[in-house]
């Protein structure tokens, strides 16, 4: 994060040049009251008149361009923060999305546009201005002691009564926002599972369940607008009654012969051009908190993620899987624990085992989706650490178990949301697979929208694609978690043929499974039970173990009860 604002520097520090010369044009206003009621209305004088009027609009045009100038450099920066920080934190988003037991916090994408808005709101502004207010503190001093004692006493006082009102509220306003986090993110998973919610009768007790988490919200909010408002009424007080006393002052200063009307206007106008940051950042003050809390966060998320340096390029794996020693925990929980096999080119596993054997956890490692706790996963010889993201992508095709599809069209779902897809490789992938005639008996074929989630397809419809998203661009390894979990006859009778032809073209695949015709045809067979490998071979060999002859429907038989019994179990 450190980074990133570093890369402002340039903006913020002409922005703090402009800010020294708009708060000197400022004194333009006191300096023309001045004159005008101690020289102007002692000479008479109309052309001194005139000439202190056009040196003052000059000044204030000055400074009009100036705060328009330093404005429009601090939205350069905001956006160019925003420009620079968002890709970062999406990806790192994403990494933290796929490490077991952790779920992404997609507030930090909120946060970044929480940063944006305050520098390019007049928080930022009165930041900026603060650090100037001494000085017009020390010019009230010139005018007379006695207006500069009462003005700093005055904004002391409001500092004091804003540094109050940040400690009262504070605790308040943390809990205020770890709730609503909490109520926004209970809605969004019950508005996914809507389906279950309306069918189960459940959108009343969930209405309830929501109601009461927005309840410690309001709760929280009002109790930090009570803590704060007394506060808050009396900076207000405080600011009102601080020109009150400064002009009562200054007109006793007036009558006494100690001080003239002009100065003593003058002083009463840069009081309020010196207490007004001080006012701002009290009214702001929520802002900055929030601005100060989606920092930490970010810094927090990006934490060491600017430092992790760019793989040296490989080539295009042709897809020989090597596994050594893979591990994986997630918490105090072990998923899997010292598991060895290897697959030549072309050749295809099926996996099987009970739930929560570590079936889906192992297609994970093998996508590098996650990172391995000890061992490793080699693709031709190299980790799949060591190959850059772009490479890796493109050279491994992953179904998982949920499928889920973006807002968009078919073609750019199968073209993995690529700007400018491979028009004939996303109908080469869909043939591959058995889902083009599928595809073009859509409303719109290949450009037909699938919606938020893919919810304008059947959940067959959504599985076909997203069995051709994973084909997109010939991949050296597919890995396909259940991918007949959804699929009809015809669906699967297409993917059995799919797994015939990718065999023809050299493909390297490894298949969860627990439907016993899945399993006809492939390589080698890997049986895992609670995390170990408790079987693996060539798939002739364990089916003739298991079934005492390679009969394909014995050994399914066997297997699915290995597997569970049935599909839709999860690993």
């Amino acid at each position: 994060m450190n980074a990133f604002i570093q890369a402002c520097r340039r903006h913020l520090f002409w922005a703090a040049v402009f800010s020294l010369v708009l708060n000197v044009l400022v004194l333009a206003l006191p300096f023309y009251t001045l004159e005008v009621f101690d020289r102007v209305f002692a000479s008479h004088s109309v052309p001194t008149l005139v000439m202190l009027t056009l040196v003052t609009t000059i000044a204030l045009v000055g400074m009009t361009l100036l705060d328009q100038v330093r404005a429009r450099l601090l939205m350069s920066c905001a956006f160019g923060l925003d420009r620079a920080l968002g890709p970062q934190v999406v990806t790192r988003l994403f990494a933290v999305a796929g490490s077991p037991g952790h779920a992404a916090q997609t507030q930090c994408i909120r946060d970044v546009a929480t940063v944006r808005g305050f520098l390019t709101g007049p928080g930022v502004i009165a930041l900026f201005d603060a650090p100037w207010a001494p000085l017009f503190l020390l010019l009230i001093f010139v005018f007379h002691p006695l207006l500069g004692v009462l003005a700093t006493a005055g904004a002391l006082v409001l500092l004091a009564c804003a540094w109050l009102n940040s400690r009262v509220t504070r605790h308040y306003n943390e809990v205020s926002a770890r709730a609503g986090r909490a109520s926004s993110q209970f809605m969004d998973a019950s508005v996914r599972n809507a389906d279950a919610v309306r069918a189960m009768g459940m959108s009343a007790d969930l209405g309830r369940r929501w109601s009461a988490l927005n309840d410690q919200v309001l709760r929280t909010a009002a109790a930090s607008q009570a803590a704060g408002a007394p506060w808050t009424g009396l900076t207000r007080f405080v600011r009102q009654y601080l020109q009150v006393l400064m002009l009562g002052c200054g007109a006793w200063l007036v009558v006494t012969g100690d001080l003239g009307s002009g100065v003593m206007m003058a002083g009463t106008l840069v009081l309020a051009r010196a207490l007004a940051p001080v006012e701002a950042i009290v009214s702001s003050w929520r802002g900055l908190f929030e601005f100060i809390e989606a920092v930490d966060r970010l810094s927090a998320l990006l934490d060491g993620s600017d430092q992790v340096r760019e793989p040296h390029p490989l080539p295009r794996p042709t897809g020989r899987l090597e596994v050594e020693a893979l591990s994986m925990t997630a918490g105090p929980r072990v998923l899997l624990r010292g598991v060895n096999f290897a697959l030549l080119p072309g050749q295809q596993m099926a996996v099987i085992g009970p739930s929560g054997a570590g079936k889906t956890a192992l297609l994970r490692l093998l996508a590098g989706i996650w990172t391995p706790a000890g061992g490793a996963v080699r693709l031709d010889g190299a980790r799949l650490q060591d190959y850059p993201a772009d490479t890796l992508g493109a050279a491994i095709g992953y179904l998982p178990q949920n499928v889920e599809l973006f807002p968009g069209t078919v073609a750019e779902n199968i073209a993995r949301m690529q700007p400018q897809p491979d028009a004939d490789a996303v109908i080469a992938a869909a043939q591959l697979c058995g889902a083009h005639d599928l595809i073009l008996r859509l409303p719109q074929g290949y450009d037909t929208e699938v919606g938020e989630g893919g919810a304008q397809l059947s959940a067959g419809q959504r599985a076909r694609v997203g069995i051709a998203r994973a084909l997109y661009g010939q991949p050296a390894l597919v890995l396909l978690d259940e991918p007949n979990a959804n699929l009809d006859a015809e669906g699967e009778d297409a993917l059995v043929d799919m797994l015939a032809r990718l065999r023809e073209r050299g493909l390297t695949v490894v298949v969860v499974a627990h439907r016993p015709r899945m399993l006809q045809g492939m390589d080698k067979l890997l049986v895992l039970r609670e995390g170990v490998v408790e079987q693996f071979g060539d798939y002739a060999d364990i089916a003739a173990r298991f079934a005492r002859g390679p009969k394909v429907a014995a050994v399914g038989e066997r297997t699915a009860q290995i597997g569970g019994g049935g599909h839709g179990q999860r690993a």
